[in-house]
């Protein structure tokens, strides 16, 4: 529950909870501390008010003001404010360019691109840029843990955003414990064993679930000690490994280039521009993870300068060196005969560098150990920001005192990738591939555009639905372009059509419509457009995604609903109207019109809303 009473600052001091100042706990209060949840009798009256709850909390809509003062109060202590652009460049490096490389470059290669993988790589590469840059302008003007949720929060409600973060949530823990097997397999391989050789068998178990694999729980524990314990210690380690693995990338390009032959970039597009496509929505999943990079503006110094420094920079540097990697792979052997799941080291191998494959192998554990870093520091700070919402219980929002990082909120997500980690296999995993990254990308598009473009009490009833007709034309076409895709329709007319409508839809939102606010320190070049194609490219990605990844997505957020309902829409409904107790009862010493104007909105009483 929130104090009833303020000191006149307004802000931190109005919603400190009364979490008593510890780490860890084990009293309920810890987990439910709500109204809604105080006894029997009061859960079944909140279950009764769920239709009117679900309706407060689904138009609601968070403000900058709360995300950045009273959101960040929840967690009693601060984050340290530690980092750089340096190292967020280098975080950014480290979350992006893992394994995944040494992998997906063979199959784009020899089954879908050809030598016209390298266009592949721009393309995705460009596709990502574009979301980064979404990311960027929200990073600079809400530097907080919370990421996208937070984002979401503020321009699209507390409902859109609770869907989005857990299902991103869920992505970070597949994605830690594919990476922490992915260790294991690379380093049997480096030690000339086969990748199941340092796992234990248990008969008795599941296919699928029987190959238990230590070494990954082992790894990930190490990197949950180092991020548990300072952002700033994490920073040096990520900086130190990566820089280390670039210098074998560059490695990797300079000795593969010495094999070059230019005849085997003949025929270069065997496939045709499908084919190029094709891969690039392969390879998008390469450049995933930037997104992480983006809950650490809590703990950046100078986020206006800091932010688009080490987003944008990290994302070139990796397109860059994704780009020749995938040049040089080319040149060294025919596409036909690049192997599927190994391609660099097979092709070391056959230009008769056998002993290359273990700088390869070397190259893909440091790259997995920052990406496995990144995932557990993003993680946790998603989780984090969440907890202060109640939307997950409070106690996880709590920043150690000392340490100044959210150690139980690391210690929680840690245990969900290792349980993951240790008894579920690569196939398995592979199969949860999600749509839920490009989903939150384009959410986070349209957030943007949105934000532009609405603002209440400045924008007109009349721009307001334009806004709402022209951004359902933007959505509505790319959904059209992607089904036309995945039916692989020879009808070109509709393609035609249907850009047409996104191309009109942009164009009629730059000019019929009126910008009701202007980014205070760095902004998206060229809005509605960029956006607008971030919307349209990713949506347009998911039309090559298979089947089994759109059934995940809609399980997982049928689990997040039954939730959110019988749970999560209680917590925070009580919080919000804690958060408007307090500052109604606060007074009006030291800001507190605005406290009371951002608590109401909170609260979806006056909420501001398309």
């Amino acid at each position: 529950m929130m104090s009833s009473k303020g000191d006149g600052n307004g802000g931190e001091s109005n919603t400190i909870t009364n979490l008593k100042k510890r780490t860890c706990g084990c009293k309920k209060d810890d987990f439910l501390p709500e109204e809604s949840f105080k006894s029997w009798s009061n859960y079944g009256k909140a279950l009764l008010q769920t239709k009117t709850r679900l309706k407060d909390r689904f138009l609601a809509r968070s403000s900058d003001q709360l995300e950045l003062n009273d959101m960040r109060a929840r967690s009693q202590n601060q984050m340290k404010k530690s980092l750089n652009w340096f190292d967020l460049i280098w975080f950014g490096i480290g979350a992006v360019m893992g394994a995944g490389v040494f992998v997906l470059s063979g199959e784009a290669a020899r089954d879908l691109a050809g030598p016209a993988v390298l266009l592949s790589y721009l393309v995705s590469g460009f596709a990502a840029l574009l979301s980064v840059l979404c990311y960027t302008e929200f990073a600079v003007e809400l530097p907080v843990a919370g990421g996208s949720f937070a984002y979401l929060r503020v321009e699209l409600g507390d409902f859109v955003a609770y869907i989005a973060a857990g299902n991103i949530l869920l992505d970070y823990v597949v994605a830690g414990a594919s990476v922490a097997r992915s260790w294991t397999s690379y380093f049997a391989t480096l030690c000339n064993h086969d990748p199941d050789d340092f796992r234990l068998t248990v008969a008795s178990l599941a296919n699928g679930f029987n190959h238990l694999d230590p070494i990954a729980v082992g790894v990930s524990i190490l990197i949950c000690v180092i991020a548990s314990f300072s952002i700033k210690g994490s920073s040096r380690f990520n900086s130190i490994a990566t820089i280390m693995y670039m210098i074998l990338m560059v490695f990797i390009i300079v000795a593969g280039a010495t094999k070059a032959n230019t005849s085997n970039f003949e025929p270069f597009s065997p496939f045709g521009f499908r084919g190029v496509l094709k891969a690039s929505s392969v390879l998008f999943f390469a450049y995933v993870g930037f997104d992480g990079v983006a809950t650490l503006g809590e703990e950046t110094k100078n986020p206006g300068r800091d932010i688009p420094i080490g987003l944008v920079g990290s994302m070139m540097v990796v397109i860059a060196i994704y780009s020749l990697l995938a040049t040089v792979l080319c040149l060294m052997q025919p596409y036909n005969q690049i192997d599927r799941d190994a391609p660099f080291s097979i092709a070391f191998q056959a230009v008769g560098m056998n002993w290359a494959k273990y700088i390869v192998a070397v190259g893909a554990l440091k790259g997995m150990t920052t990406v496995l870093l990144a995932n557990i520091i993003g993680q946790a700070r998603y989780f984090t920001h969440i907890a202060r919402t109640h939307l997950a219980p409070p106690i996880l929002a709590v920043i150690h005192k000392d340490y100044g990082t959210p150690m139980t909120a690391t210690v929680v997500m840690t245990a969900a990738n290792c349980l993951v980690a240790f008894f579920t296999s690569l196939d398995i995993l592979a199969n949860l591939l999600s749509i839920a990254t490009l989903f939150i990308f384009s959410l986070v598009a349209i957030g943007l555009i949105v934000r532009r473009y609405y603002a209440t009490g400045v924008t007109s009833d009349s721009d307001r639905n334009k806004l709402i007709a022209l951004l359902g034309s933007i959505v509505c076409s790319a959904i059209g372009l992607s089904i036309l895709w995945a039916l692989n329709v020879k009808f070109w007319e509709g393609y035609v059509i249907m850009g047409g409508v996104w191309f009109l839809a942009t164009l009629g939102l730059q000019l019929m419509v009126k910008q009701a606010r202007k980014p205070k320190v760095w902004g998206v070049p060229l809005v509605p457009w960029v956006p607008s194609a971030s919307v349209g490219v990713n949506v347009f990605i998911m039309g090559s995604i298979d089947g089994a990844s759109f059934l995940r997505f809609l399980v997982w957020t049928c689990l997040l609903l039954v939730y959110y309902f019988f749970v999560g829409l209680h917590a925070s409904y009580d919080a919000s109207k804690d958060d408007m107790k307090v500052v109604v009862n606060d007074g009006g010493g030291g800001g507190g019109v605005s406290a009371t104007s951002e608590a109401v909105e909170l609260s979806g009483i006056s909420t501001s809303r398309i």
